[in-house]
């Protein structure tokens, strides 16, 4: 099976290769660089990213973590036909207004130097992130129909309310990734590929 591992903002997809490397031989990973999609905003991102992922065979196997999971479950809620399973790490489904000022003020006073090797330079941060307020898809989760899995880093405090109310919404098994942040792709990623060959496995899709 191809696996779409689908990197955060700040990250490259480079961010995957320790992971990649603990999957089992019956999962080949594919990593695509977002910042090669598309630069800038939220909505011009998610229709590059539905360019790519319509490029492969269908039904699709989507894992995606902080940024790469609201790419991952907007193409679910919008697709469901096409997604055959679903891994959602540290991601939100409503974002909140104040993090997403917050996060704004905070890019605006770092410098460029901060930002060389993530994919996207300072001005594409300022406006991915700006563009991303609003964003809601709690009445689309219904539509959901891939076997999901909702997972998150022990020590992911930001984020942990939103986990927890995606696994509810979805109906799905919320795991949490131990010795871990908000990156589990990259502090603990021999425990993170172990949880995605074991959901594979409980799901019979190796």
């Amino acid at each position: 099976m191809n696996l779409i591992l689908v990197h955060g903002l700040g990250q490259s997809a480079a961010a995957w290769n320790k992971t990649a490397e603990h999957l089992p031989k019956g999962i080949s990973p594919v990593c695509p660089e977002l910042s090669e999609l598309s630069r800038g905003d939220y909505n011009k991102l998610y229709s590059a990213f539905c360019g790519y992922c319509n490029g492969f065979d269908m039904p699709l196997d989507l894992c995606g973590l902080s940024l790469g999971a609201m790419l991952a479950l907007n193409y679910a809620v919008d697709f469901s036909e096409k997604v055959r399973s679903l891994i959602l790490v540290g991601g939100q489904y409503k974002v909140p207004s104040s993090l997403i000022k917050l996060q704004g003020v905070i890019f605006r006073f770092m410098p460029k130097s901060s930002f060389e090797g993530k994919g996207f330079d300072k001005s594409d941060f300022i406006a991915l992130n700006g563009s991303m307020a609003g964003l809601d898809f709690t009445d689309k989760m219904k539509n959901v129909t891939a076997k999901t899995l909702v997972a998150i880093g022990e020590r992911d405090k930001p984020n942990a309310k939103a986990a927890n109310e995606m696994s509810a919404l979805l109906g799905c098994p919320l795991e949490i990734i131990s010795n871990s942040g908000h990156e589990v792709n990259v502090d603990n990623p021999e425990a993170f590929a172990e949880m995605i060959e074991a959901f594979y496995k409980r799901s019979g899709l190796i």
